[in-house]
């Protein structure tokens, strides 16, 4: 059993890549070396680093390997060209059960051997998503090797000692990268190279030459030094995991500084000076404690300072001050015409090379949003606006700086051009949900506008043929679908989907609209049925109750679906599933052989009490399963169903189906055929597990 330290040094990695790259190398290694047992792998990475840690076996023990070559029977031709194949002679071959076998003798390989064998290859093949190549200085030739960033230094060590090997190959010499025992520290702060002897030792020089090795680490010590000059100044830190991640990305030695932001610019919108400082700076957000903006940042620097870092926070807010300074003149500019006055400007933007432009697509939506706006108890009008304006900070100065305040903007310009509220709060929220963490609109007009956008955007990609593929979904249908979905579901809106999509279809010119269903409702049912199983939900009686096609109505499909699952709890429902189950299968067979046996069973054939019994079981549910379902009473008719089971037991227990008489065995079918047309507006039984 040996540690083995594999370190890649190099130049700066992008923050997104360190993760996946030093995942990849562990995967990658653990592979090639899979002879050697690995275990216990410990991947490593950081701005200037990605490093392996693991434990393999000393060598490759020796071994025997055969193969199995042609019959003894074979021609000479085919002996001879296995031979030939494997570089052996016919001395070496042995005949086992009517075969030629040849048995080679593997030697044992020392793992410092199959290390230094298998790495070089790894190293040029290394999958990062984008790299380069890189000249020496002094020289004008080029290798083809690559990587991300240019890589300088190459640690390897096999309980201490150097695993020799070089990246260089016949005519490239690879920048004379070799196999060493050297690693750096902090860039500016412990430069010097170093040598390493394990990998708890390289782990303690790193840190005593101020690098923080795991990833983890740094960004706890981001979180919890950055909350600590919150705390301190009374303040509370805007939640951003993924800029601790990326600051941890940047700065091998994380040391956070809080400054201050000039009171000049505190008129600017939140949202403007968060994404400013995020975006330009990756500065972090302060609140008071009243959740206002503070006049504060935090930032992490990558070094120790002398002064308590004073003279770097006065840069770091003499930077701030220029970039409010440019946000500042894209508010004025913006603010200067109204949102109306830009939507003609839309016009010229292309949204899709066969669905028009984007004004085209906010007229369809303007449309659209007022057909639904009663539907969910929006003002029309209001709607209707919202829909105008809801694109129209696209052609902003602020907006094309910071995409990500698309709808945020248009918030603000409409309420500043004087706008309903309400029409101004679509224009913002009728972007929700963004994902899955984020909120649906709640308020009628935003809810209109929102559902507009996301099926103008589903049918006219549907109507084109632009559909989704198991590899990619460039347009982001599956979330626009699952928005949709999600905002009838949180807002319990009672409107038929089928009838909005044909009204958004409608909206498209008769050269795009489509003549035959597309497959969108379709899509919505199968979105429908992955976000419940996500949530836990038995996937079998979902596809029971979408057996029939997906109810335009989605409050009411789900109803039905947690009354059926419910009912399924119930000894009363597992039994009538397993008795209802047995007669389909018996319907199944018999009418393969002599078709359906849908017509009404004839009283004076029953010759048992219970064909009787069943008999009147269904004719007294019928109405009350009909009547609660149209009602919408769902529990109502899942009892009124499991009320049926005693029957159903005593009708399988003293009545044989396929009688001898011909005339019994089809009223009996008949009696069955007519259980399962009472079922069947409930669910497909036969879809149900167990």
């Amino acid at each position: 059993m040996a540690e083995l330290l594999i370190e890649l040094f190099c130049e700066e990695i992008p923050a997104g890549l360190q993760a996946r790259a030093a995942n990849d190398l562990s995967s990658l290694v653990t592979r090639a070396l899979d002879s050697l047992n690995p275990r216990d792998a410990t991947p490593v990475w950081g701005p200037r680093r990605i490093a392996l840690i693991l434990t393999v076996d000393d060598v490759v023990p020796a071994s025997t390997q055969s193969e199995r070559g042609p019959r003894e029977s074979a021609p000479e031709q085919a002996l001879a060209g296995f031979l030939r194949k494997h570089g052996a002679t016919r001395e070496m071959l042995t005949q086992e059960n009517g075969f030629w076998v040849l048995n080679r003798e593997i030697p044992a390989v020392s793992a410092r051997d199959r290390i230094a064998a298998a790495l070089p290859d790894l190293l040029w093949r290394f999958p990062w998503p984008k790299s380069m190549r890189w000249g020496d200085e002094g020289t004008t030739q080029s290798s083809l090797f690559t990587w991300v960033r240019p890589l300088r230094r190459i640690l390897c060590l096999l309980d201490g000692a150097v695993v020799p090997f070089s990246l260089a190959r016949e005519g490239d010499d690879a920048h004379g990268l070799a196999s060493s025992d050297l690693s750096e520290g902090h860039r500016f702060l412990a430069p010097e190279p170093f040598h390493v002897t394990s990998a708890a030792q390289w782990r303690t020089e790193l840190a005593a030459r101020h690098v923080v090795v795991e990833a983890a680490k740094r960004e706890s010590r981001i979180s919890a030094g950055i909350a600590a000059l919150a705390d301190g100044a009374g303040l509370r830190v805007v939640d951003d995991p993924g800029l601790v991640e990326e600051v941890a990305g940047l700065t091998e030695y994380p040391s956070p500084l809080l400054g201050s932001i000039d009171a000049a610019f505190m008129d600017l919108p939140p949202e403007v000076m968060q994404v400013s400082m995020r975006v330009n700076q990756r500065y972090f957000a302060l609140r008071t404690a009243e959740g206002a903006a503070a006049p504060h940042f935090a930032f992490v620097a990558n070094m120790t300072f002398a002064d308590d870092g004073e003279l770097t926070i006065a840069g770091n807010e003499r930077v701030l001050r220029a970039r409010f300074a440019d946000a500042r003149h894209f508010w004025d500019l913006d603010r200067a015409r109204t949102l109306e006055s830009r939507v003609a400007a839309l016009d010229a933007v292309t949204f899709h090379a066969k669905l028009g432009s984007q004004g085209a697509r906010v007229a369809r939506i303007e449309r659209l949003a007022a057909e639904i706006a009663p539907l969910v108890g929006a003002d029309p009008s209001h709607a209707a606006r919202a829909a105008r304006l809801a694109k129209a900070d696209l052609t902003t100065g602020m907006v094309g700086e910071f995409p990500e305040l698309q709808g945020v903007m248009g918030r603000y310009y409409a309420l500043h051009d004087g706008e309903d509220a309400a029409v101004a709060e679509a224009v913002s929220a009728h972007y929700q949900p963004k994902g899955a963490a984020d909120d649906t609109p709640r308020a009628p007009v935003s809810i209109a506008v929102a559902l507009a956008d996301r099926l103008d955007l589903l049918a006219g990609f549907f109507a084109i043929g632009e559909t989704p593929t198991g590899s990619g979904d460039p347009y982001a249908l599956r979330r626009a679908a699952l928005g949709v979905i999600r905002i009838v579901r949180d807002n319990a809106l009672r409107l038929d989907l089928r009838a909005v999509i044909t009204a958004a279809e409608g909206g498209f010119p008769d050269a795009i609209r489509p003549a035959a269903d597309t497959g969108l409702i379709a899509f919505l049912a199968d979105r429908l049925r992955v976000q419940l199983r996500s949530e836990g939900a038995r996937h079998d009686v979902l596809s029971a109750v979408l057996a029939g096609g997906l109810d335009g109505d989605l409050t009411r499909l789900l109803a039905r679906t947690e009354a059926l699952a419910a009912m399924l709890e119930t000894e009363d429902g597992r039994n009538l599933l397993a008795a209802s189950k047995r007669a389909a299968n018996i319907l199944r067979i018999e009418e393969k052989k002599d078709g359906p046996h849908d017509g009404r069973p004839d009283p004076s054939l029953y010759r048992e009490p219970a064909e009787r019994g069943l008999a009147e079981a269904l004719t007294e549910a019928v109405p009350t399963i009909h009547a609660a379902l149209m009602h919408e009473r769902f529990d109502e008719a899942m009892r009124a169903a499991a009320g049926l089971r005693p029957s159903l037991d005593r009708f399988f227990e003293h009545v044989t189906v396929n009688d001898a008489d011909p005339a019994l065995r089809a009223n009996r079918l008949a009696l069955l055929a007519a259980l399962r047309h009472t079922l069947t507006p409930i669910a497909d039984f036969g879809q149900i597990e167990g």
